[in-house]
């Protein structure tokens, strides 16, 4: 199926590495332009190796978006350079685990700045050039806004933020034509996520710990992969979804909504 994003350009967070790389690198292979915005500049060579394989049009920025006015500027720069900001996705962001016993209101802010606040102000200073292309808009979130985690408080309230301005922007836009739609996802193999694993020890550990996830996940038990968060919001990006707006998009094989206990 054509999905009709041939030159449609498009602004990534965190897109070097894990769900944002999927994400790239499916945009690409559809023949869109992406403007990376990531503060890993160690992770950059090896993510324009893999984009290279599919387009030499792309374009990476090094920020921290902790940095938030920095994002204003970026914005301008791609728009100023190929005419038309055609999509947005926003995805950075780590789980922190500010617990709610160990958090105090300073801390929380901070992590509640850096998961949250970023995907405020890459919408507010692309806002008008959605509006002029009639574009589309993918957040990232967490199943933590949705069924809690425990242990992770600042966290959570961020990502409910997501679901939150989720449906305020898509109701905002409605009349521009411009779609907002959320991706929640539950359990997925990121580098992030690999590092998280290696804590609980040893290789037979670890795959121990592993397997108390995956058998919780209905289908196959096993973890969803960037690719398919990247497939499902590519389609989300392009025309083809062009009556979805304001959609909560759970691509998690089961785990929010299925009986866990299922075999």
């Amino acid at each position: 199926m054509d999905l009709h994003l041939k030159n449609k350009v498009f602004i990534i967070t965190g897109g070097f590495k894990g769900i944002g790389r999927g994400i790239t690198l499916q945009l690409a292979q559809e023949g869109a332009i992406t403007a990376v915005i990531d503060r890993d500049e160690s992770a950059r060579d090896q993510f324009c190796k893999d984009i290279e394989a599919y387009t030499d049009t792309y374009r990476t920025f090094i920020l921290d978006l902790n940095d938030t006015d920095g994002i204003a500027p970026i914005v301008e720069q791609v728009h100023k350079e190929f005419g038309h900001i055609d999509g947005i996705v926003n995805n950075a962001g780590v789980n922190d685990n500010k617990a709610l016993e160990t958090t105090d209101w300073r801390e929380f802010e901070r992590s509640v700045h850096g998961n949250l606040t970023h995907y405020y102000e890459l919408m507010h200073a692309s806002c008008a050039y959605l509006k002029e292309s009639h574009g589309s808009v993918i957040n990232i979130t967490s199943k933590t806004a949705v069924t809690g985690q425990g242990k992770t408080s600042a966290y959570a309230a961020a990502k409910g933020g997501v679901l939150g301005l989720t449906r305020e922007w898509a109701a905002a836009l409605v009349h521009d034509d411009v779609r907002v739609n959320a991706i929640v996802v539950s359990e997925c193999w990121t580098p992030l996520y690999a590092d998280w694993i290696k804590t609980f020890g040893d290789e037979k550990a670890q795959q121990a710990r592993l397997s108390v996830i995956t058998d919780k996940i209905p289908l196959e038990h096993r973890m969803t992969t960037p690719e398919e968060i990247g497939n499902t919001a590519t389609f989300l990006l392009s025309d083809r979804a062009s009556h979805t707006t304001g959609q909560w998009v759970f691509v998690d094989g089961g785990y929010v909504h299925l009986d866990r206990a299922l075999n």
